[in-house]
């Protein structure tokens, strides 16, 4: 029986920086973790993390479609399981969809290969067969805790790593007026700023996205996704 052609490996993104490991599956999109906004310009990109959550997520849903703004949902796997009917309104909704593992174990740098894999694919699968088929397009390490295995292991399944450059601090509980005060003093850091809208009650960060997306409107920015 003739051998099968091999197919080719999907070519390195030509502005990654970081070196994959060739005896892991190459990376699709570039494994070099995302900060900045797609298509550059004036803009920020909003990210929120830890849902879905029954009760935060229609708000700030309905705070964002007021602002005309978009944004990147980073969902745990099994919160989006349990509320798809959020997963697929965040995607009717023109949002994205982002990866934030299984069980946000801020820990996972520390742990062996396979959990890691196991907490990002899991997930993976978790979110897209919540959201009806579409998958997420991005991996987010829960506190930042991204190997440079697991950036791979993202990579390779189509997920840019995402970072942040601006932490709201919104998970403090600092109030609304010290979550808004954060965030324009740290807009100078980059444009991927950070908020939830799970794992506790998030009446502050509504308030301060109530008050936060027509400021930076009038400041002249736009609203944009991640860079991929």
């Amino acid at each position: 029986m003739p051998a099968q052609p091999t197919q080719p490996a999907p070519p390195v993104p030509p502005t990654q920086t970081s070196k994959p490991d060739p005896k892991l599956p190459p990376p699709r999109v570039s494994m070099d973790i995302a900060h900045a906004v797609e298509g550059g310009g004036k803009a920020v990109s909003l990210t929120i993390d830890d849902g879905p959550d029954p009760v935060w997520t229609p708000r700030i849903l309905a705070i964002l479609r007021q602002n005309g703004a978009r944004a990147t949902f980073c969902m745990i796997g099994p919160q989006a399981a349990a509320h798809p009917d959020l997963v697929r309104r965040v995607v009717a909704e023109g949002h994205r969809l982002c990866d934030h593992s299984v069980t946000h174990d801020t820990g996972m740098d520390h742990r062996s290969r396979a959990y890691q894999k196991e907490q990002i694919l899991t997930a993976a699968r978790q979110i897209e067969r919540a959201s009806g088929g579409v998958k997420p397009l991005y991996y987010r390490a829960p506190g930042g805790a991204f190997t440079p295995y697991s950036r791979q292991i993202a990579a390779s399944a189509g997920m840019r790593p995402l970072g942040w450059n601006v932490d709201s601090k919104d998970f403090e509980h600092p109030g609304a007026g010290a979550i808004l005060r954060t965030v324009k003093g740290e807009l100078g850091n980059g444009p991927t700023l950070l908020f939830h809208d799970g794992g506790g009650d998030r009446s502050q960060t509504a308030h301060a996205l109530k008050r936060l997306l027509p400021w930076l409107r009038g400041q002249g920015y736009a609203f944009g996704f991640p860079e991929r």
